[in-house]
């Protein structure tokens, strides 16, 4: 009875064990078609042997049909899945670069393989390893042991190709290899003494479940360290892409003597507002990389321009204003961040349609690009400039509070004013 509750067990665990391996995404398909026929030959063995036990000795002709059946089946499935054990072996060399053909020891085990199952289909018909007397009864002959001479042999060289190639194989799966290959041995070495209970059938089962949970192990692994992999590696990425944005800002800002480092507070600036007004972690980071790149169109505009004393001339003038336009030409060559020109293109359109380049009216303006006008303007006054000195903080403040609906969008241009009222001893300047 507690035999039946096992080999039932046995045989649920397996099914589901098929449905898994269909479903699991992280096995090669190679490996899947492996495990998958496996668990089913696994299932087939175990019905085979149930139904071998359940009907020997039963008078009907069905009964001995089924118990011989089920006899044969048993043998051939041992066969079969040392055979298909043969190609995970095959394939786990070959995925991890042990080998790049099958070695002749493998193909020597699926010969030996091969003649077993010939013997098996000849034993049928000349009581080779066993025999049924009339009255149904299983009876084994002098030469039983041949029928676990063949899958012995293959399970043997097996094992001395794992202990051959041990150091290509993760250690991971050499237990679970190891012991698909010696329990079996175990297991058919008592099943010589004990007829009745299928020990060598429930030796094999057990090791193919435990073959696939150290399969799933080992690929969860092996994913989880590449991914480890790609993900330290597109940190590297944008760690070089954010040190390259602001070595091109700070390049940009050296054109004038005046602002240096006018990018770099812009975009703090801009973050500060952008998390006042709720923005996400993510979108803040955004913000960032748009605003240390929003003068990025002065790299075409002539230095004796930038840092010329005084005011500009209308002429001069009219080539600053071509600095949104060269900026977001420059972003745009980088198709990998579409968004990228956004500070660059429109950090000079006002609220109320009277900016440049494009005389954008309020939402047509892009919020990133909103920020970033205030945070600008922001800094133009609080900086240095070659015509003027840093103005004072409650000037600064008045002049945003005036450009509020006109030049700036009133939401954020009061989270601005909010944070030169918090900056009561004038931190925040150029």
């Amino acid at each position: 009875m507690i035999l039946d509750y096992i080999m039932s067990a046995l045989i649920g665990v397996c099914a589901i064990l098929m449905f898994f391996v269909f479903i699991t995404d992280a096995l090669s398909k190679t490996r899947k078609f492996i495990l998958f026929f496996m668990a089913l030959a696994a299932i087939v063995l175990l019905l085979a042997d149930h139904f071998t036990h359940l009907y020997d000795g039963a008078p009907t002709v069905a009964a001995a049909t089924i118990a011989r059946l089920g006899k044969f089946l048993t043998y051939g499935m041992y066969l079969y899945i040392i055979f298909v054990f043969n190609q995970y072996i095959d394939d786990l060399l070959t995925t991890s670069g042990a080998i790049t053909e099958k070695p002749i020891d493998l193909k020597t085990a699926e010969a030996i393989l091969f003649i077993g199952m010939i013997a098996l289909v000849f034993a049928q018909g000349g009581n080779l390893y066993y025999y049924y007397d009339s009255a149904n009864f299983y009876h084994r002959l002098p030469s039983y042991p041949l029928a676990y001479l063949f899958p012995v042999c293959a399970l043997m060289i097996q094992l001395l190709v794992i202990i051959k190639y041990r150091d290509k194989i993760r250690k991971r799966m050499l237990l679970p290899l190891v012991l698909f290959l010696t329990l079996p041995l175990a297991a058919a070495a008592l099943q010589f003494v004990i007829h009745k209970v299928s020990i060598t059938s429930i030796s094999i089962v057990s090791m193919i479940v435990l073959l696939y949970c150290f399969s799933i192990l080992d690929v969860n692994k092996i994913v989880k360290t590449a991914h480890k992999r790609e993900l330290d590696t597109l940190l590297q990425k944008q760690k070089m892409a954010e040190e390259i944005t602001l070595a091109l800002a700070e390049a940009i800002d050296a054109k004038d003597k005046y602002t240096n480092g006018h990018s770099k507070r812009v975009a703090e600036y801009s973050v500060m507002i952008a998390e006042r007004a709720g923005y996400s972690r993510e979108d803040c980071d955004r913000i960032h990389l748009l605003a240390i790149l929003h003068d990025v169109g002065k790299i075409g505009i002539p230095d004796a321009i930038i840092n010329k004393e005084g005011h500009l001339t209308e002429e001069e003038f009219a080539i600053i204003k071509t600095h949104p336009t060269v900026g977001r030409e420059i972003l745009s060559k980088i198709t990998i961040s579409p968004d990228l020109a956004i500070g660059a293109s429109f950090h000079h359109e006002r609220y109320d349609g009277t900016g440049y380049p494009f005389g954008l009216k309020g939402e047509e303006i892009p919020e990133a690009a909103r920020i970033i006008a205030v945070a600008d303007t922001y800094d133009a006054m609080s900086s240095k400039r070659s015509y003027r000195d840093v103005l004072p903080r409650e000037k600064i403040r008045s002049e945003l509070q005036r450009g509020i609906g006109t030049q700036f969008d009133p939401r954020f241009a009061k989270i601005m004013i909010e944070l030169i009222d918090t900056d009561t001893t004038y931190q925040m300047r150029g």
